[in-house]
Parts: structure tokens; sequence; C-alpha cells
């Protein structure tokens, strides 16, 4: 499986309206609840407007599109960063999945993964 690094800072944050977000920015993900709404998007479009913010996040995505009926694919990933200790944030998309780790992990999380098999672009 190949994982595609994400060559930029992230910002996960919560926000308090969905109008402040820039959704002509070239990467975000928005989510809305009744408690809550976040935001994962580049450090430096992160609305003015945020409620909290944790800065200093990087990611990747597994690549090509992941069909519904494939199991387990997060799952192993998390799974081998948690016996590494290195936390995560995942998001999922329509075609596929984005893990997010903080930036002081993200060399040794890429390492770990590159040692399981995964290929790293």
């Amino acid at each position: 499986m190949e994982l595609k690094k994400l060559e930029y800072n992230l910002t996960v944050c919560k926000v308090t309206d969905i109008m402040s977000i820039d959704t002509s920015a070239e990467f975000y993900f928005m989510g809305k609840t009744d408690e809550e709404v976040s935001l994962v998007c580049r450090t430096e479009d992160t609305p003015e407007n945020t409620i909290e913010r944790d800065d200093g996040w990087k990611g990747f995505r597994i690549q090509g599109v992941l069909d519904f009926s494939l199991i387990g694919i997060l799952s192993k990933l998390s799974g081998i960063l948690a016996e590494n200790k290195i936390g995560i944030f995942a998001v999922s998309t329509y075609n596929t999945d984005y893990i997010l780790v903080k930036e002081e992990n993200y060399v040794k999380a890429l390492k770990v993964l590159a040692a399981e098999g995964y290929t790293v672009v």
C-alpha cells in the first residue's frame, strides 16, 4: 500500500462560524455537529476566529480510492503507530483516509510504516 506525504503544515481547530473557513483553499476538512465546528487546514489558512487550535501537525494519505468493502486499513496503520507510541488524528473522505501526526513524530511515523512494508512517496 502506498502512502503519500503531504508537504505542508496543518492545524486542527474549532471555529465559531463556518463562513470564516476559506472554502477555496486547496486543502481543508470541516466537520459540523450539534456541539462544534472542527476544521483541519493548512496552518496558513487557519481562520482568525478559532475557539481552540492545535498547530504542528503533518500528514499523509493512503493513495488511491479505497473500496468501502476493504476492512481494517485505518486500524492497521493506527495500530502500528500506536505500538510505536505515535498518536494520530485521522480524517476520512469518500475516497480515502488521511492520518495526521505531530511534527516531532512525522519522520519516525513514516520510517516505522516503511519498515512494515508501506511505500512512502
